[in-house]
C-alpha cells in the first residue's frame, strides 16, 4: 500500500499514545468501527511496540508507527509489525532507511527545507508539523504554492472543530489528530463515537 492510499483511507488518522497494552486491543476496534482505520502508533511509551503488535490483530485495522526518529526505531517498529511509519521531522539517515525498507513512509516537515529535502530522497507526501505551532494553515498554504505535488497530514493542534478547515483545503489528504483516542482506559463506545465524527469531516 502506498502511502498516498493510507492518507485517502480516512479524513482523519488518529494519534495514539499507549501507556497500558491492555488498552490497545478495545481502543483500536473502537476507532476501526467507527471508521478510522489506519492507527498511528506513536513510540512514546514503553508499551507502543507490544500495542502495535496487538493491534495488527484487529481486523481492518491498518497500523504504523508514530514518532520514529532514527533508523534503530524504524527496525523496531518494522519488526513489530507496522505497516507504514510516521516520523516528526525527516533526516537522511531516516529516508533512505524508510525508502532502503520499502515501508510507506510520512516524514514531519516545518519548512521549505524540508520538503526539498524530502524530494531529493524522491518523497511528497508529508506530515505538516506542529501544524498551528508552524504557523497553521497560512502557512501551509504558502509552503505548497511552490510544491503543487507535494500532499500532506497536518499534525499538531488539531480538533473536530478546526479540521475541516484544514480539509478544504486540496494539498491537505487528512489531519492526524489526539482527540479521537483520549488516554487512559478506553470507553469503546465514546471512542467509536468521536470516530464517527471524525469520519463524517470529508
Amino acid at each position: 500500500m502506498h502511502i498516498d492510499a493510507i492518507m485517502r483511507t480516512a479524513p482523519v488518522i488518529p494519534v495514539i499514545v499507549i501507556d497500558d497494552v491492555a488498552h490497545a486491543v478495545p481502543l483500536a476496534e473502537a476507532l476501526v468501527a467507527g471508521g478510522l482505520r489506519v492507527l498511528e502508533v506513536t513510540l512514546r511509551t514503553p508499551a507502543a511496540l507490544d500495542a502495535i503488535r496487538a493491534m495488527k490483530q484487529v481486523e481492518g485495522a491498518i497500523v504504523g508507527a508514530g514518532t520514529v526518529t532514527n533508523p534503530r526505531e524504524l527496525d523496531a517498529a518494522l519488526e513489530a509489525g507496522s505497516e507504514f511509519i510516521v516520523s516528526p521531522g525527516l533526516t537522511e539517515p531516516l529516508g533512505k532507511a524508510a525508502i532502503a525498507a520499502g515501508v510507506p513512509f510520512l516524514p514531519g516537515i516545518a519548512n521549505a527545507g524540508d520538503i526539498m529535502r524530502g524530494l531529493d530522497l524522491g518523497l511528497d507526501r508529508f506530515k505538516f508539523f506542529p501544524a498551528m505551532a508552524a504557523g497553521g494553515l497560512p502557512a501551509l498554504k504558502a509552503l505548497a504554492a511552490p510544491f503543487g505535488q507535494c500532499r500532506f497530514c497536518p499534525t499538531g493542534g488539531i480538533s473536530l472543530e478546526n479540521a475541516p478547515e484544514w480539509l478544504a483545503f486540496e494539498s491537505v489528504l487528512c489531519v492526524g489528530g489526539s482527540w479521537v483516542s483520549p488516554k487512559g482506559s478506553p470507553d469503546k463506545a465514546v471512542i467509536e463515537k468521536l470516530a464517527r465524527e471524525a469520519f463524517a469531516l470529508r
